[in-house]
């Protein structure tokens, strides 16, 4: 398989395949980016700031 070097041509990949296929694809990306932003100054900061809202009651209860 050729190297793809542009989002395009991925793009282009991904429309060609199946759903289940691109299903996992989404996972495996959602999962690859998740561990990129493992502990990053910024996601630490975004984690105080979620508990500094918390601590001071800005919060919201979500339902189904």
């Amino acid at each position: 398989m050729p190297f793809m070097s542009t989002v395009a041509e991925i793009e282009a990949a991904i429309t060609q395949l199946p759903v289940k296929d691109a299903e996992e694809l989404r996972e495996w990306l959602e999962q690859w980016l998740e561990d990129q932003m493992e502990m990053t100054p910024e996601f630490e900061a975004s984690i105080e700031r979620g508990k500094a809202d918390l601590s001071a009651g800005r919060s919201r209860t979500v339902r189904p």
